[in-house]
């Protein structure tokens, strides 16, 4: 029986979600659920630039909790940052989780403890409620930044130090909402403010969950999280895929969050992010990397765009995790409580 699945959401990342899930013979598409109100009734199959399927699209949220569903594919943008309740993703994991479907997000929530007892109770309540199951997933964090060395301490006999970089340049991205939106680049830098702000926020919140959940994976006690930034303010124009970055505004943002075991790095994720090419050019250059420092040392790297389509990535993430996600039981299910992670309890302070 094919898996009945609701796609939350239709922009750059659900669109590529719906695409997928109309496409596969182990899935069922039963509802799909839109923020903007000119798409609602819109057949779902024409919105993923397909044929009329019979799905209508809706806005109203209590016509999907009321749909006979096995999962949703809940892919807005994160209401940590955009709109006018912060809180609103949570509220609907619970009425979802709690009406018995299944969840996959991409908005973060991948280790979701680092938010504290409440959260993650509300979580658990709503997982035992419904019989149900969470996963958070994406791409980094998601994959790059904490499940590929996750897997790769499979090979260590101990670690030391984990070191990730990402350097991305999103002149080719071609998502206004994402960039200009959620992403803050556009802005002059006061826009951005500082550790108050909600994008910083919800950054540090879904970094700080990485670096948390690899640590954790490792067995490695840690006591601190550091997290630090920098901005590079374009002096020109900069024409990008997702519209003109003005001058003055900015083009460049780096980011790294160090998790410590009493001043020793544990995991440092750094991420160096251009909307344009000629952007900061004194940051770190080149390619993503990760480097796993014990016995033995290891390092990998993957070339400057190595990754054509990241949009689609993301979603796939999500779409494919949904038959292991159905087999797991209920309850917040993250990468350390999969056995792909065979590296526990290698950390090793130096």
């Amino acid at each position: 029986m094919a898996t009945r699945v609701v796609q939350w959401g239709s922009g750059n990342v659900g669109r590529q979600a719906l695409t997928a899930v109309l496409a596969r013979d182990d899935m069922e598409l039963v509802g799909l659920y839109v923020t903007n109100s000119a798409k609602a009734g819109l057949d779902a199959g024409e919105l993923a630039g397909a044929s009329p399927i019979g799905v209508r699209a809706t806005n109203s949220i209590d016509e999907i909790v009321a749909l006979d569903a096995d999962v949703v594919l809940h892919m807005p943008l994160p209401s940590l940052v955009y709109g006018d309740d912060p809180g609103a993703d949570v509220a609907n994991f619970v009425r979802l989780l709690s009406s018995g479907k299944n969840v996959v997000t991409t908005v973060g929530y991948m280790y979701p403890k680092v938010y504290g007892e409440e959260l993650m109770g509300s979580l658990a309540a709503a997982c035992a409620a419904g019989n149900t199951a969470f996963h958070g997933t994406g791409y980094n964090p998601g994959w790059f930044g904490d499940l590929l060395p996750l897997l790769m301490t499979g090979l260590s006999l101990h670690v030391e130090t984990i070191d990730i970089q990402e350097i991305t340049n999103f002149q080719f991205y071609p998502s206004p909402e994402i960039m200009f939106d959620m992403m803050k680049f556009g802005k002059i830098p006061e826009d951005l403010g500082d550790t108050t702000s909600r994008y910083r926020q919800w950054l540090d919140g879904l970094f700080t969950e990485a670096v948390q959940m690899v640590a954790d994976g490792l067995g490695a006690p840690t006591d601190s999280v550091e997290s630090n930034r920098e901005l590079w303010v374009a002096d020109t124009d900069l024409e990008t895929a997702a519209g003109t970055v003005a001058a003055g505004t900015v083009a460049g943002q780096r980011y790294q969050w160090t998790i410590s075991d009493r001043g020793h790095p544990v995991v440092r994720q750094e991420t160096v992010w251009r909307m344009h090419e000629s952007a900061a050019p004194q940051w770190p250059q080149g390619d993503w990397s990760l480097r796993i420092t014990g016995k033995p040392t290891m390092s990998v790297s993957l070339p400057h765009r190595w990754n054509s389509h990241g949009l689609a990535s993301t979603a796939a993430h999500a779409v494919n995790v949904v038959p292991y996600l159905l087999e797991a039981g209920s309850g917040v299910k993250t990468f350390i409580d999969l056995p792909l992670v065979a590296g526990r309890g290698a950390y090793r302070r130096p």
